[in-house]
């Protein structure tokens, strides 16, 4: 791994308005550059918008989506790169020629596109297609790993990222504030993200307790911590459909501490140096390298007969419809 200037965004992106959010991820990306970051990252589909997807039929979510890389938004995306000379990474939504449709996280540079990731556990629309499988890739002298938002849900994930080489895990999220049975958690009223600027103490102390960040907390700094990588987070603030969303972009080291975070209630940008020597000094990279494949037979035991992977959030059927 070298050592590599990274910067992580968040902002209230506006549903199914592209130019809008392109607009927001170009602002941001020349904010990123001056900063002299090398790459910066945005959220789960950060360029359509996420949570309006549920309400959409196979032929809305395929008029949403776009072919990558030759898509509008992917040479959009390669346009803001070659004007500010750094790597870029967005989500959208994808289809191809037999009309699958995928939430896909695309990385694009000055000199074009260069990859793009499927998520593995979609379940925002039923018409979404699941990825088949991982993607890391060497880039900048470092290995990246990518993951959407419930992929990271499932420390199995993590895991075999860390295993196939990936120094640093890419985890685009839309999440927090939704409702749950967990103690605590739920949704933020909406009247208090638009007196944000009147009152952004009640605001904050709804971000910042088990509704989201406390919640986070729990278990994504445990994911780098375990595996010895570095996290690279995102999410979005503000309206998302019929929620709120609390931000907390933030980049986590692999001791499992957060070196930076967005922390304005609105647009934001951060930016971290990630250094091969802590992810060389990582427990996490110790305990890999101390597994019993033998005792772990169970881990990949297919399901039982006549079932398959299930995602299904508590929060799946309590929105609005």
């Amino acid at each position: 791994m070298q050592d590599i200037k990274i910067a992580i965004a968040q902002f209230e992106h506006r549903d199914n308005d592209k130019q809008f959010n392109l607009a927001q991820i170009e602002s941001l990306t020349r904010s990123a550059a001056a900063q002299g970051a090398q790459f910066v990252s945005f959220h789960e589909c950060a360029v359509t918008g996420y949570t309006f997807l549920q309400h959409l039929n196979q032929q809305q979510l395929l008029d949403i989506a776009e072919p990558v890389p030759k898509g509008p938004s992917t040479n959009a995306l390669i346009d803001i790169a070659k004007a500010n000379n750094i790597i870029v990474m967005a989500g959208l939504v994808e289809k191809d020629d037999a009309r699958n449709i995928y939430n896909s996280y695309i990385t694009v540079s000055p000199d074009g596109f260069i990859t793009r990731f499927h998520k593995l556990h979609p379940f925002v629309n039923p018409h979404l297609t699941p990825g088949a499988g991982y993607n890391v890739i060497e880039l900048l002298g470092c290995k990246f790993g990518f993951l959407i938002c419930y992929d990271n849900n499932l420390p199995e994930n993590v895991r075999m990222n860390a295993l196939l080489g990936a120094e640093i895990v890419v985890m685009p999220h839309v999440t927090g504030c939704t409702p749950s049975p967990m103690p605590g958690r739920g949704v933020v009223p909406p009247e208090l993200w638009h007196n944000r600027h009147n009152d952004p103490t009640s605001l904050r102390q709804q971000f910042d307790g088990p509704k989201h960040r406390q919640w986070l907390l729990k278990w994504l700094p445990a994911r780098c911590f375990e595996n010895g990588v570095y996290g690279v987070f995102t999410n979005p603030i503000g309206v998302d459909g019929d929620t709120i969303k609390a931000g907390s972009s933030m980049i986590i080291d692999p001791y499992g501490d957060i070196i930076t975070e967005c922390r304005n209630l609105g647009p934001d940008l951060q930016t971290a140096t990630l250094t091969a020597e802590k992810y060389e000094q990582a427990s996490g990279r110790r305990y890999i390298n101390a597994r019993r494949p033998d005792l772990y037979d169970k881990l990949s035991q297919p399901l039982p007969p006549g079932t398959k992977p299930t995602t299904e959030p508590g929060w799946k059927l309590a929105f609005k419809s």
